[in-house]
């Protein structure tokens, strides 16, 4: 959780102060399976000479698939839009694991969204109006650094929204994310998770790092001895939405490397499914490598600079939809 996540006011006139407790017992009466923090195997590693490989695959498969939904290799059709939604503990590898996912990207094709506390105009709204604007059209992606969670985690946990506020607030996503996958929108939804002890280590290893400091404040220590609390929050969270078109996914960032490498994974496994279920063809893993390398060259202006390069484009384009 972070302190830049609230935005809940609690002289709403539509409940009383807000009381953060144990849990949320009330029940959909659809008893999905959902992950749970307690199944997520925080035990697993990728050795480091092996990250960059496995990283330097996926990302090409991440790319080819970013071509074919913004309709370059699509005969120009745009496939569906992407939502990455990252949520997670503090210090958990949100960051790294951006930074990884839209780094094969052209910045034309994705939009990092990241939300702080809202602006005092922002509180005069709905807590999901301001989230709208970023929202990605067809054959558009946008990654939310932090997102309209932070209703039922930290304005829940922090008291800065009612307990009616909060509580209602789980049918309100639900309604809101399952209108954006009817429309065809791919939701996903990510909790980077660790382990409370791994947490103090990465937060002693900011505090001494004089480039990283800054992350660090005294709220993060704070927020730190509410563990339970934000526990109880965010199982009530990947258990009340984790909806057929906008399921959650538990990363596993114990280890950062592996938490890289499984957000990327993820992401592809979950944008093909969401290509597949509007008909958007998906190519083959077998022989992803070399259309791979075709792929990125429709990335590289210079490969378009003159007819003869046109041509060429012609016929790997060609290949590419055969």
């Amino acid at each position: 959780m972070s302190k830049h996540d609230h935005g809940g006011r609690s002289d709403h006139p539509d409940g009383s102060e807000g009381q953060a407790d144990d849990g949320v017992t009330e029940h959909s009466g659809d008893e999905r399976p959902y992950p749970r923090l307690e199944d997520c195997d925080l035990s697993l590693k990728v050795p480091k000479d092996e990250e960059a490989k496995i990283l330097g695959k996926a990302q090409r498969r991440l790319l080819h698939l970013r071509l074919i939904n913004g309709g370059q290799l699509n005969d120009g059709k745009l496939g569906p839009p992407v939502c990455v939604v990252f949520e997670g503990w503090d210090a958990a590898g949100k960051g790294g694991a951006i930074k990884r996912l839209v780094d094969p990207l052209d910045p034309r094709h994705v939009q990092v969204a990241p939300f702080a506390a809202p602006t005092p105009d922002e509180l005069r709204h709905h807590f999901l109006w301001r989230f709208w604007p970023p929202l990605p059209g067809w054959g558009g992606m946008t990654i939310f650094d932090r997102s309209w969670y932070g209703r039922v985690l930290v304005e829940r946990v922090e008291r800065l929204a009612t307990e009616v506020q909060w509580r209602r607030a789980y049918q309100e996503i639900n309604d809101f994310e399952h209108t954006l996958a009817e429309e065809g929108m791919i939701v996903i939804k990510l909790w980077m998770h660790m382990s409370h002890e791994e947490q103090l280590r990465r937060f002693e290893r900011r505090r001494d790092d004089p480039l990283k400091s800054w992350k660090l404040t005294a709220e993060d220590w704070r927020n730190r001895e509410k563990r339970s609390q934000y526990h109880d929050a965010v199982s009530d969270m990947l258990r009340l939405t984790n909806g057929p078109l906008a399921p959650w996914d538990v990363i596993s960032s114990e280890n950062k490397r592996y938490g890289r490498v499984e957000v990327i994974e993820t992401v592809i496994r979950r944008m093909e499914e969401g290509m597949l279920r509007w008909g958007v063809p998906v190519p083959g893993t077998d022989a992803a490598e070399e259309d791979t390398e075709l792929a990125l060259m429709f990335d590289d202006p210079e490969f378009q600079d003159g007819p003869d390069d046109r041509e060429s484009g012609d016929r790997a384009r060609e290949r590419l939809q055969a």
